[in-house]
């Protein structure tokens, strides 16, 4: 039995918490909130311990397995204390607020041979996950281009960064995830229209090897939320709707084997059939959490690596460069 731990029991914490009592694979043994009385009352709820004081859980506890949902700012002092305690860490994402304290964790996750996950949540959505499947077997062909949009309204919760930082490392990762590559250059155009100090618009484009263009929209100033990623290529479009978990197959008629490598330049493009498939729905959060404690028990490498961490994480700051110069960025 896994003994795990949650350090941060805001919104997002409260879910990890709640996720690991509802698994036989672990057990939940304590919270720790610098809010006595939210900690108090999540430690409640599950019966577990509460903590004000996550190096006193750390020390008392021991746990094997810490989820760490605290401000970003503090990933890297909470998630180096919990590794040195022996535990395994799944750090919400960003990894951390810069590149130098991404590289430290990683580093020192080597050095103590702990797992250290990055909690890029919607690589973990089932819709995304068969269409990851559906693109290294071809049924695409060729891909062309991937856009994902991400808006909504603007969550109060969110003071210490912009938009960028928070939700882009999200479509970044399910862009590298999709198209099993890195972007080689960038360029983004932001504003800042109702955040007290940082943006809360994005609009940018993305270069990837073998001709694939990214396309990416995020903002905190749409009055309904949009989740959802496109990816385009020779025999047609696919589109996952993140909200509702569904994956629709846009059809291009034209695109059979044998017109498209002779005729693609008189006959192009044209529309077919639609389908949508079935996908067998679940929660994001919870196939995340059972994929980190497996690779805890069995010893495996975690799905989603800190190396996999950083690099969202640099090509969210690198968005943030753009939009601030108004200059292309080499990646």
């Amino acid at each position: 039995m896994i003994r795990t731990a949650v350090i941060g029991v805001g919104s997002m914490g409260q879910n990890h918490a709640r996720v690991y009592s509802e698994l036989g694979q672990c057990q939940l043994v304590a919270v720790s909130d610098q809010n006595g009385a939210v900690a108090a009352a999540v430690a409640k709820r599950y019966q577990v311990t509460p903590y004000t004081d996550y190096r006193q859980l750390l020390e008392t506890e021991r746990p094997d397995a810490v989820t760490v949902a605290v401000p970003t700012a503090l990933h890297e002092e909470v998630t180096l204390a919990a590794m040195e305690s022996g535990a395994h860490v799944l750090v919400e994402k960003p990894i951390a607020a810069t590149i130098p304290e991404a590289m430290r964790l990683i580093e020192r996750a080597h050095a103590l041979k702990r797992a250290l996950m990055v909690g890029h949540i919607v690589r973990f959505n089932p819709a995304t996950q068969l269409l990851k499947k559906k693109l290294q077997s071809g049924e695409l062909g060729r891909q062309f281009q991937i856009v994902c949009r991400r808006t909504g309204p603007f969550p109060a919760r969110v003071r210490d960064v912009g938009v960028v930082v928070d939700l882009a490392p999200h479509d970044l990762d399910v862009m590298r995830f999709l198209t099993g590559s890195d972007p080689v250059r960038l360029y983004a155009e932001t504003e800042q229209r109702i955040h007290t100090a940082h943006e809360d618009l994005l609009l940018a484009m993305l270069r990837f090897p073998d001709g694939i263009i990214g396309s990416l929209e995020i903002n905190w100033l749409t009055p309904t939320k949009v989740r959802e990623t496109l990816v385009l290529g020779e025999r047609g479009m696919f589109r996952v709707d993140d909200l509702t978990q569904d994956l629709y197959f846009y059809e291009n008629a034209q695109a059979g084997e044998e017109l498209w490598g002779g005729l693609r330049h008189v006959m192009g493009v044209s529309e077919g059939q639609m389908v949508r498939y079935a996908v067998k729905r679940g929660e994001p959060l919870r196939a995340e959490v059972v994929a980190f404690l497996e690779s805890v028990e069995n010893g495996t490498p975690v799905p989603v690596t800190g190396e996999d961490g950083l690099a969202a994480l640099r090509l969210a700051l690198a968005l943030v460069e753009s939009g601030r110069t108004h200059q292309v960025v080499e990646v």
